[in-house]
């Protein structure tokens, strides 16, 4: 089984998408904030955060503590998302499946961002603190069928939505918490308008009902533990989140 980061990406050209601009939506110079966070992590970063390079323990992959394990949370949304739609847009019937070329456009510009999401958190987080590649397993989802396909987008893209609302609250409220949840504001306003996108392209005009907004005009928010079980499904490795901030 190919792990999460290894999909076949360089035949749809996605590494080239990640290190020139975008053809249609640029989401940030990943590189050179990449290259900022990985500073203000490495000075950070404290013995509580060191997952051994791996972050693989005898009670699966353990995400750390404090802001990085909060950034290790993220990055393991990201490498799922990732993975998903490249395996969607690399699939032999991804030009049947979706007939039409404006929603092979969209889905294959999802893509490239969570590419870009999920190798900007990869190079943002230090080696000995980053958990290692995971597994995905889509075995349920049916990669031929339109619906199939928009309907895990949606679960995918509400998610990663209401993890990073959930999420922010963790940062430490000083310093490089700060400058990590500025981070994470850029990241969730693109998966935003990533599922708002998804859901027009399976009803149009749904792309905010009330299932993921609340009667005050906010987006709803979902918690490590809330977010991790609905993830469950798709990934494989067992992820130990209990050393993840609460509040």
């Amino acid at each position: 089984m190919s792990k999460i980061i290894k999909q076949n990406e360089n035949d749809a050209g996605v590494i080239k998408a990640i290190t020139t601009p975008m053809q249609r939506r640029i989401f940030f110079k990943y590189a050179g904030a990449g290259a900022a966070l990985s500073t203000l992590l490495l000075v950070s970063c404290d013995d509580d955060d060191d997952n051994g390079g791996s972050g693989s323990t005898n009670s699966g992959v353990d995400l750390g503590s404090a802001d990085v394990g909060v950034l290790n949370y993220a990055y393991a949304l990201e490498q799922l998302e990732a993975a998903f739609y490249t395996m969607v847009v690399g699939h032999s019937a991804f030009n049947t499946t979706f007939s039409n070329a404006l929603e092979r456009s969209v889905l294959t510009d999802i893509r490239d961002h969570e590419v870009a999401h999920r190798e900007f958190l990869k190079a943002a987080i230090p080696a000995n603190s980053r958990i290692k590649d995971l597994t995905p397993d889509f075995s349920s989802i049916n990669l031929s069928d339109r619906t199939a396909v928009l309907n895990a987008a949606k679960t995918f893209e509400d998610l990663g939505v209401a993890a990073y609302n959930g999420a922010g609250k963790l940062f430490t409220n000083s310093g490089a918490g700060l400058t990590y949840l500025t981070l994470a504001g850029k990241i969730v306003s693109v998966e935003a308008r990533h599922a708002a996108e998804i859901r027009d392209l399976i009803s149009n005009g749904s792309f905010a009902d009330n299932t993921v907004i609340d009667n005050m005009g906010f987006d709803k928010a979902l918690m490590p533990n809330e977010v991790l079980t609905a993830a469950k499904p798709f990934i494989k490795d067992t992820i130990n989140f209990s050393n993840l901030p609460t509040q």
